[in-house]
């Protein structure tokens, strides 16, 4: 194992100090780094918290911010986050308009942010709401999860949910819209090489030269099956024909794609990615009103990436475009 690290036990503690040191202006550690806070928090607006296993970075932290998340829950690698981090977060953020969790569909996060959701209803006196994240289509069930997983398609359910929020919309108009985002968005990934957590010190799944997994977790999960390594245009094929087989979207309806990398890609592969997707939308008549590229939902060092399809309604755009200033993502419209 070949890692910029001191000690494999001090891994979460020495990132979280240089993360916050990085982005000082815009973010705060908790108490104990328990969870990362927005240095700005505005009276009466819902607070949202999201969280998970580290090592998918940005995910959560860099997306904590104006226009995002008021804090993030970071465990430790690949693990979920206790409840007391939770709680802790919820009382941070609270001013009043209540709390909003928003939850990938992993065993341990739902249970964590369950247990965490009831302690603060009693605790911090405003109302408390979860929205759950289960975008991929590749499994309806893992090591992880029962049920499909939540994947990158939480980071667009994080922006426009943070958006609404800002905006002032009220708890339980942003849970509504939440999951009505979550239910119109679809991931798909494929790994080239694993991953290797510090704690385990070796890869969490070995692949041949030849090899890729096709529809893998973000922790490393099996995906739909292990075959030979093919080209983009192949890859993307399978992918995205998995995300709209279950949208069925219609032709001429506007769309949000993410192509992101899981933290071993060039830019110039995402770039590649993107391209090959957005001919296959082209030729099924989807209008790709945004697109993201970049490694925004990680899994370590892995090489690959997944392609994520958000069907737009509404006032979706308006709300995307609106400002937002996290470390991970910026923008002013």
């Amino acid at each position: 194992m070949k890692k910029l690290i001191n000690a494999v036990d001090n891994v979460l503690s020495e990132t979280l100090d240089g993360f916050a040191a990085a982005h000082a202006d815009i973010v705060e550690l908790g108490e104990e780094r328990k969870f990362i806070r927005r240095r700005s928090l505005k009276k009466g607006k819902v607070g949202l918290i999201s969280g998970g296993g580290s090592g998918h970075e940005p995910l959560h932290g860099g997306f904590v911010g104006h226009g995002m998340l008021d804090a993030a829950c970071p465990g430790q690698v690949f693990t979920s986050p206790t409840p007391d981090q939770m709680l802790a977060a919820a009382q941070a953020v609270d001013t009043g308009g209540g709390v909003l969790f928003i939850v990938k569909n992993y065993e341990g996060d739902v249970m964590n942010f369950a247990m965490a959701a009831e302690m603060a209803g009693d605790i911090i006196g405003s109302p408390v709401a979860t929205i759950i994240t289960d975008d991929d289509v590749a499994v309806e069930t893992s090591t992880y999860s029962t049920g499909r997983r939540g994947v990158a398609g939480t980071m667009i359910v994080e922006r426009l949910v943070g958006a609404a929020a800002e905006q002032g919309q009220d708890i339980n108009a942003l849970q509504t819209y939440g999951k009505s985002v979550n239910a119109r968005t679809r991931s798909m990934g494929v790994a080239l090489t694993s991953c290797t957590v510090p704690a385990a010190g070796k890869p969490t799944f070995t692949l041949a030269d030849n090899e890729m997994e096709m529809g893998v977790g973000i922790h490393g999960e099996p995906g739909r099956r292990r075959v030979k390594l093919a080209s983009a245009d192949e890859i993307a094929a399978e992918m995205m024909g998995a995300i709209t087989g279950d949208l069925a979207p219609k032709p001429g309806q506007q769309a949000v794609l993410l192509v992101n990398g899981f933290g071993g890609t060039p830019s110039m592969e995402l770039y590649l990615m993107c391209n090959a997707a957005r001919k296959i939308l082209a030729g099924q008549k989807v209008l790709v009103a945004r697109c993201l590229v970049g490694s925004y939902v990680t899994s370590l060092e892995m090489a690959g990436c997944s392609l994520t399809l958000s069907m737009v309604e509404d006032n979706d755009m308006a709300l995307w475009d609106s400002p937002v200033h996290t470390a991970a993502l910026r923008w002013k419209m």
